[in-house]
């Protein structure tokens, strides 16, 4: 496995801006957005906002903005690039090679794979990534275009049957997972299996919302945020047909390793081991 300095921050979707009566978490001390910040450096890094997923990217900035407000950010600009020639501006590029942090948005993830992906600024996010203490956040579409195997798309009530699944190529800053995002709320158990079905050395992650993951070195992964994280393992599955199933079959397999972590738990992806935090810390 490949060693990297930096750190990225998948989320879920729908965090706590600061504007939800209730999470579950402190929105100050436990918020997913203010381990953002700490994990950037503190409230004076510098940290862009990439709207690039969205539909209305300046109002996504407008929230972000807001948000990091409140937590006391002086140093945050959004950058709503919207096509691929923008990618490859030096004036763009200068400006984020002197980030801290990279922060993407929701929306489809299949825009930012197909705007930034191979372009200047895809290399220089890599390269900072890999060699530099670098943060790379990303909510909703923005986790899930941290893959190389992305989930692109598919139904949830069709799930479970060959075919409901879309893959494209994401940014490959961990080709070793498999995201997928609003997890629990909108019922994407069947679509993951079917993710880690056709690629099965491979890890899924399903992040519900207002949840994330800090992770370290591409392998030391801590659960951070309301809810849960769901992770699927399929390194020991003893039955899995899909290869040789036709369109719209129900699959089938056996042995599919599952882990269901919240706030606090951890997990390493070289060896597959959990940490759970003791009862009595996760709730001091």
């Amino acid at each position: 496995m490949n060693q990297v300095k930096g750190t990225l921050i998948p989320i879920g979707g729908n965090e706590d801006k600061g504007t939800n009566e209730y999470t579950g978490l402190d929105f100050i001390e436990e918020g997913i957005l203010s381990h953002v910040v700490r994990e950037s450096g503190g409230v004076s890094a510098k940290i862009i906002v990439v709207p690039t997923a969205s539909s209305i990217p300046k109002k996504v900035g407008r929230n972000y903005l807001s948000a990091f407000e409140k937590l006391g950010c002086d140093n945050v600009s959004v950058m709503d690039i919207g096509n691929r020639e923008q990618c490859d501006q030096q004036d763009l590029l200068d400006d984020f090679s002197s980030a801290d942090c990279v922060m993407f948005s929701g929306g489809d993830q299949s825009r930012i794979s197909s705007i930034i992906g191979e372009t200047k600024l895809h290399e220089l996010l890599s390269a900072k990534f890999r060699y530099e203490d670098f943060i790379i956040a990303g909510t909703s579409a923005g986790a899930m275009a941290m893959t190389n195997e992305m989930i692109a798309g598919g139904s949830s009530t069709e799930a479970l049957l060959k075919g409901a699944l879309n893959l494209s190529k994401g940014l490959s800053l961990i080709p070793e997972l498999i995201i997928d995002t609003h997890f629990i709320r909108r019922g994407r158990f069947g679509r993951l299996a079917e993710a880690v079905a056709v690629f099965p050395d491979l890890v899924g992650i399903g992040l519900a919302e207002d949840t994330g993951l800090i992770i370290k070195n591409c392998n030391e992964f801590k659960v951070i945020g309301s809810g849960m994280v769901v992770v699927m393992d399929a390194s020991s599955l003893t039955h899995n047909a899909h290869e040789q199933l036709e369109e719209g079959t129900p699959m089938s397999l056996s042995n599919l390793t599952t882990h269901i972590l919240a706030n606090g738990d951890q997990f390493t992806l070289n060896n597959r081991q959990i940490t759970i935090l003791p009862i009595h810390e996760a709730f001091v």
